[in-house]
């Protein structure tokens, strides 16, 4: 088992947008593509408190580049995307970490 660490780093005021995102849309859409989520967390005391973090688990890498790109490139996804940011863009932009665990962690 990998996981992913993503960190979505929003545009000033754009967090809430993002949430609603996950929470109406984007979970939905993973749920289709048996895309499994560990986990959610924002920043209450850090860098930055725009920020949206969450871990991704995954098999392997083949399992992550197929069920990636076929969430990405699905239609209903792009224009779900565009319609959440036709005001204004949510992500200044992405910070992306695949992640093993080591020996002794407790999460395999």
């Amino acid at each position: 088992m990998i996981h992913e660490l993503r960190i979505y780093h929003c545009l000033p005021g754009r967090l809430p947008a993002l949430n609603a995102r996950f929470e109406n849309i984007t979970l939905k859409m993973w749920d289709k593509h048996g895309i499994r989520q560990a986990g959610f967390w924002t920043v209450l005391i850090g860098e930055s408190n725009h920020d949206l973090y969450y871990l991704l688990e995954w098999e392997d890498l083949a399992e992550r580049d197929r069920k990636w790109t076929a969430f990405q490139s699905d239609p209903d996804w792009i224009k779900a995307r565009a319609e959440t940011e036709k005001d204004a863009p949510i992500l200044s932009h992405v910070t992306n970490y695949i992640l093993a665990p080591t020996s002794y962690s407790k999460v395999k």
